[in-house]
């Protein structure tokens, strides 16, 4: 599987059953080049002109299973969220370009 493969599945919350979104991006250990987990961004609010919702990071240890189509994860209330960085130099994987 390849980091866009992965990309392209939707999250499910195991617990509730409920879909989180696709994912976005993969988090990296940078001293070990490990995936620590994936980030969901937030959803946008008012189509994008007042900026999207917090990014909400998946620890890799909350994966349950990755299947064809879906990643289901264990994510409660405690889901940590991410604040965005700054999009410079950022790589968007899903549409294969800079941000």
């Amino acid at each position: 599987m390849t980091a866009c493969e992965l990309c392209e599945r939707d999250v499910i919350n195991v617990i509730t059953g409920e879909r989180m979104g696709k994912v976005d991006d993969i988090s990296f250990d940078e001293t070990t080049a490990c995936m620590t987990g994936v980030i969901l961004y937030g959803r946008l609010r008012l189509f994008g002109l007042l900026g999207r919702e917090e990014d909400l990071m998946i620890p890799w240890s909350r994966i349950e299973k990755i299947g064809t189509d879906v990643l289901l994860v264990h994510a409660d209330e405690n889901t940590k969220k991410r604040e965005r960085k700054a999009a410079f130099g950022f790589h968007d994987l899903r549409k294969g370009r800079l941000l």
